[in-house]
C-alpha cells in the first residue's frame, strides 16, 4: 500500500483535478504513517511487558515509544489510551506535548541559521546593534542585558535564573503589571523581564532559563522573516520528512488533529486561568500558557518524528545530519563552556538526553554511544515529578537489554513524508 501510494504521489499529474481528491483522501494514518500493526515481533513481547508494567505502577495513561538502531526506526508502539473516555489507543502517528524537548528543536533552527550564514552565535541580542533592536524591548533595566549573545542564550547563561520564578509561568503577574489583557504574550513577558535587574552578569554562570529559549523563538523569527514555527519546519524538519510536528494550544477545545487528551494526578491543585476569568482551572488546560512558551516548549511531536530529529543531529554516520560536524560538537562537547545546547545532558562517553515536563506529560529522549536512540512519550503525569526520568531511564535500560534479535528493517522506509489529511469540519481521518 505505501509504496504504491508513493508512485501515485510522485506521478501525481496537478492539472488531474479529479485524481488529487483521490490522492488526497489516501493520506490517513493507515495509508501513511506507522501504526501498532508495526509493531508484532515476538522479540519485543518481554521489552512490552517492562512497559505496561511501569505504567500500571505510575498510573500513566497512554504512552508512545519509538526505539532505532544504527540509524534504522526498529521499533514504534503507542500503549494504553491516547484518550481514556473514549477508549482510543494510542498510536505512533499520535501527538504529545514534548516540553522542554521543545529546546533542542530551537537550538537546531539557531544551529541551521547560522550555518546558513544568517546569524553568528557571538552577535547582541538587544541593543542598537542587537538582533532584537526594535523599541520595544529598548531601554532595559539593567545595561549588562546589551551584552546578552545569542550563545549565551542556548547555554542558559544569559543572567537570568529562577530565584523569583519562572517568567514564563507568570502570565497573570506579568499581564497585570504591563497593564496588558491576559494572557501575556511571549514579547510582553520578555519585556516584563527586561524592566527587572539580571540576576547574573550574563556569561559568568549558568541557570536553566524557559525565558532565554523563548527569546530565541524572537531571534529565529527575526532572523528568518518568519514565524518561529513556519522557520523550524522550513528550515529544519520538513527536510527531514518531519510533517506532523506542530505547535501546541492551550485548552482541550484547541487540540490538534491526532493529539493526546491529557492526564494528571487526581489530587493536582487547580490553578487561576491564564485568561483572566477567575475561574480556577487545571494546570493542564487553561492554568499554564504554553503558547507563551514557544521555543522554550511549546512543540507538540510523535515518538517516530522526534527519533527523526535525534537521528538527523547524533553526529553519526548511519544516516545524514542536517547540521555539520562543527555544529554539532559545539552543542555536545563539554569542554568548551556552552554544552549542552538544546540537550539537557551530554557526557563525555556519547551519552546524550533531553526530557521535558508539564502537568499531565512527560517526555524523554536519549542517544547512545552504542548506537541505540529512543524516545518516550507519555499523556500523563505522575507525582515524583522531575524524579521519574531516572525510573524512565532505568526501565528503558530494562526494555533495551530485553530485545535479544534486533531486526534489520527500517520502519521509516514504511512512513511517507507527506502531511496527514483531516477533515475541514474539524474530525480527523
Amino acid at each position: 500500500m505505501v509504496a504504491t501510494l508513493l508512485v501515485s504521489l510522485v506521478s501525481y499529474n496537478p492539472g488531474a483535478v479529479e485524481e488529487s481528491n483521490i490522492i488526497l483522501d489516501k493520506l490517513v494514518p493507515g495509508n501513511v504513517r506507522l501504526t501498532n500493526s508495526y509493531a508484532t515481533s515476538k522479540n519485543f513481547a518481554a521489552a512490552e511487558r517492562t512497559i505496561t508494567s511501569f505504567m500500571r505502577k505510575w498510573s500513566i495513561a497512554g504512552a508512545s515509544i519509538a526505539i532505532s538502531k544504527d540509524g534504522r526506526l526498529v521499533y514504534a508502539k503507542g500503549f494504553g489510551f491516547s484518550d481514556t473516555a473514549a477508549r482510543e489507543e494510542v498510536q505512533p502517528y499520535n501527538k504529545f506535548r514534548i516540553a522542554s524537548i521543545s529546546k533542542l528543536v530551537t537550538a537546531v533552527a539557531i544551529m541551521k541559521l547560522r550555518e546558513e550564514g544568517k546569524l553568528d552565535l557571538e552577535d547582541r541580542v538587544f541593543g542598537d546593534d542587537g538582533i532584537l533592536n526594535e523599541p520595544f524591548f529598548s531601554n532595559p533595566r539593567d545595561k549588562r542585558v546589551y551584552d546578552i549573545t545569542v550563545a549565551h542564550l542556548l547555554s542558559h547563561e544569559g543572567g537570568w535564573s529562577q530565584r523569583w520564578g519562572d517568567q514564563m509561568f507568570m502570565s497573570l503577574v506579568v499581564a497585570d503589571n504591563m497593564g496588558v489583557k491576559p494572557p501575556a504574550d511571549t514579547r510582553t513577558i520578555v519585556r516584563f523581564a527586561l524592566d527587572k535587574r539580571l540576576h547574573f552578569t550574563p556569561g559568568t554562570g549558568k541557570a536553566y532559563s524557559n525565558l532565554g529559549y523563548s527569546i530565541l523563538g524572537l531571534v529565529i523569527e527575526k532572523i528568518s522573516g518568519m514565524p518561529y514555527d513556519e522557520y523550524c519546519k522550513k528550515g529544519v524538519l520538513e527536510p527531514l520528512g518531519i510533517y506532523d510536528m506542530t505547535l501546541a494550544r492551550n485548552l482541550s477545545s484547541q487540540k490538534a488533529p491526532f493529539e493526546v487528551t491529557y492526564y494528571e494526578p487526581s489530587d493536582v491543585i487547580p490553578k487561576p486561568s491564564i485568561y483572566g476569568t477567575g475561574e480556577l482551572v487545571s494546570p493542564t488546560y487553561g492554568g499554564n500558557d504554553i503558547e507563551a512558551l514557544g521555543g522554550a516548549g511549546a512543540w507538540l511531536a510523535t515518538a517516530p518524528d522526534l527519533i527523526r530529529l535525534l537521528l538527523a543531529v547524533d553526529g553519526f554516520r548511519t544516516r545524514q545530519d542536517i547540521l555539520s560536524d562543527q555544529s554539532i560538537k559545539f552543542m555536545t562537547d563539554n569542554d568548551n563552556g556552552y554544552a549542552p545546547v538544546g540537550w539537557k545532558t551530554t557526557i563525555y562517553n556519547g551519552t546524550w538526553w533531553r526530557t521535558g515536563s508539564f502537568p499531565g506529560s512527560a517526555g524523554m529522549i536519549k542517544r547512545q554511544s552504542d548506537g541505540i536512540a529512543w524516545v518516550i512519550l507519555f499523556n500523563s503525569s505522575a507525582w515524583n515529578g522531575p524524579e521519574i526520568y531516572s525510573y524512565i531511564n532505568n526501565m528503558m535500560y530494562r526494555v533495551i537489554s530485553q530485545i535479544k534479535n534486533w531486526p534489520d528493517y527500517d520502519l521509516f522506509d514504511y512512513s511517507l513524508p507527506v502531511p496527514l489529511k483531516m477533515n475541514l469540519v474539524g474530525s480527523t481521518y
